[in-house]
């Protein structure tokens, strides 16, 4: 596979432009409080559906051959990745079909066969679905689209980043949340191009630490996959995304739950956002390493906003709980 690098990313906002309006950066007066710094928020929770992984979506499935068009897709995923599968297959006329563990999020399940994508449940987790989505892909031969090893989707997801820095060029920092990488992939390869020197940081789970602990080894390893932030849920990491990070991910944060809970209380009060899990977990690492961005230019990115109610009944409890929800 190729490591997609910053001219991928410019043809791929080319071809996103037409189909997707750019997302808001906004400011909190409130947010920087809590963070002691100047904070600027990616509102990929604004995309149509619901997260950033539809820009890789679209700049995947519009280029599919004619011949890929006729077999359709097939992916695996928690919800967001299937979204963005499924949306942009419906925008070129493709079939998809998304295969998704037993107990995927309700709303984003809806979301994908509303959108006309053939939805597969298998499995408790979302590896034991994406080794029985690989299965039917040869079985029928339809085109499998894997959620990180795949160049398209990472220089459609980097454009996220492209948006930020030409909306405010001085960001010093950007945090960004980590499952299977694409995402932090994307940030690193236009941080490095633009300017060096931003400190790009990947957050994740310390219950589903894979995607860490391959970065940490310079290995691909598998890991236990217990978090509740389906976005940050994965038992192994991809390659194409963890080479790109190997080389240019400046640092990388493990959170608890707990943490990452939180902030998406935070998101509610300090922001006036619903964010999932996954998107408030770049606040939880700001606010971890307030006194390291104290007074500096950060950017963080909401990466969606794809929650079920029991999953904010959840945060609520905790935001709500003995954790000091502001300092």
């Amino acid at each position: 596979m190729r490591i997609p690098d910053f001219t991928d990313v410019l043809d791929a906002q080319r071809r996103i432009r037409p189909h997707l309006s750019r997302t808001p950066l906004h400011n909190y007066p409130a947010v920087n409080r809590l963070v002691g710094a100047e904070v600027f928020i990616k509102h990929e929770n604004y995309q149509p559906v619901g997260a950033f992984k539809v820009r890789g979506g679209i700049n995947l499935v519009s280029r599919l051959t004619a011949e890929e068009r006729l077999r359709g897709v097939i992916s695996a995923s928690t919800g967001n990745h299937g979204q963005s599968i499924a949306y942009a297959a419906r925008k070129f006329g493709v079939q998809a079909r998304i295969v998704v563990p037993q107990k995927a999020n309700p709303g984003k399940v809806a979301a994908m066969e509303g959108m006309g994508a053939e939805v597969i449940f298998h499995g408790a987790t979302f590896d034991e679905a994406r080794l029985h989505c690989e299965d039917l892909a040869r079985e029928k031969g339809y085109r499998y689209v894997h959620s990180g090893d795949e160049p398209l989707l990472i220089a459609g997801v980097a454009t996220e980043v492209l948006e930020m820095l030409e909306e405010e060029p001085r960001l010093e920092v950007i945090l960004v949340p980590i499952g299977g990488g694409s995402g932090a992939a994307g940030a690193c390869i236009v941080a490095r191009a633009v300017n060096p020197r931003i400190r790009v940081i990947g957050v994740q789970s310390e219950s589903s630490p894979a995607a860490y602990q391959s970065w940490k080894q310079r290995k691909l390893v598998e890991a236990p996959n217990r978090t509740v932030a389906e976005g940050l849920a994965t038992g192994t990491a991809f390659a194409l995304p963890q080479r790109i990070l190997w080389e240019h991910l400046d640092d990388f944060l493990l959170l608890s739950d707990a943490e990452i809970l939180r902030a998406m209380v935070w998101m509610v009060e300090k922001a006036h956002t619903l964010a999932e899990a996954a998107g408030a977990a770049p606040l939880a690492a700001a606010y971890r390493l307030r006194q390291d961005l104290a007074g500096r230019r950060v950017g963080l990115i909401c990466s969606g906003g794809n929650v079920s109610p029991e999953q904010l009944k959840q945060a609520l409890s905790v935001g709500a709980g003995d954790l000091p929800r502001s300092e």
